[in-house]
């Protein structure tokens, strides 16, 4: 049942513009809407290589994996943001010419996610590139050979560059940044079309 302009009125549930604006953008800014912001990387494979690594670059390196679906966690303060974490698993090998030894690699890639407001009323959802110090990697070599040749390559380090480049790479893609910019205004438009005849909604919508 739709409630009369009256009893709404008669209650206690009015705040300043101010109250409400804030109240509205913690609404309207969730760790699901966040995630939903770089979630369009979600289940991209990756395929690189041969990738020359160690000393003079003898060894090469060919990968593939897929980037799974980001975790948040919420950093306290304004502006709004997100420490979010995206997953990625990666199986290679490391090919010395006369020989292959293979790896496993977990990394978990960091994120900061930070929501802005603007004046014309949109938010935008910036996404901080990730520093390959940052990475966290466990890596799994197959046979003692392979553990030593993960510290004389150093293959950990050549594999966070290049997730690092990789995952950055991928955010700044079309569909993806498209993700991260919410025109409210727009929405307001198409909310009181659906209220008040005039207008057709999807018409509003359209010319947003």
């Amino acid at each position: 049942m739709v409630e009369k302009v009256d009893d709404i009125a008669s209650e206690d549930i009015r705040c300043s513009y101010e109250e409400f604006g804030a109240l509205f953008f913690r609404a309207a800014v969730t760790p699901e809407r966040i995630i939903g912001a770089v979630d369009g990387i979600a289940g991209q494979p990756i395929d690189f290589g041969p990738m020359g690594v160690g000393p003079g670059r003898i060894a090469s390196v060919t990968a593939k994996g897929q980037i799974g679906a980001a975790r948040a966690t919420e950093i306290p303060g304004i502006p709004i943001s997100y420490k979010l974490v995206v997953p990625v698993d990666l199986d290679f090998t490391v090919n010395l010419q006369v020989e292959k030894e293979r790896f496993h690699a977990a990394v978990e890639v960091p994120l900061t996610v930070t929501a802005h407001a603007t004046h014309d009323l949109r938010i935008i959802v910036d996404v901080t590139p990730p520093n390959p110090d940052e990475l966290d990697l466990h890596l799994e070599a197959e046979g003692l050979r392979a553990t030593l040749l993960k510290r004389v390559a150093n293959i950990d380090g050549e594999l966070r560059r290049f997730v690092a480049k990789y995952v950055a790479r991928e955010l700044e893609k079309p569909h993806v940044v498209a993700t991260r910019v919410i025109d409210v205004g727009v929405s307001i438009d198409v909310a009181w079309a659906g209220m008040a005849p005039g207008r057709p909604a999807e018409d509003i919508a359209d010319a947003g």
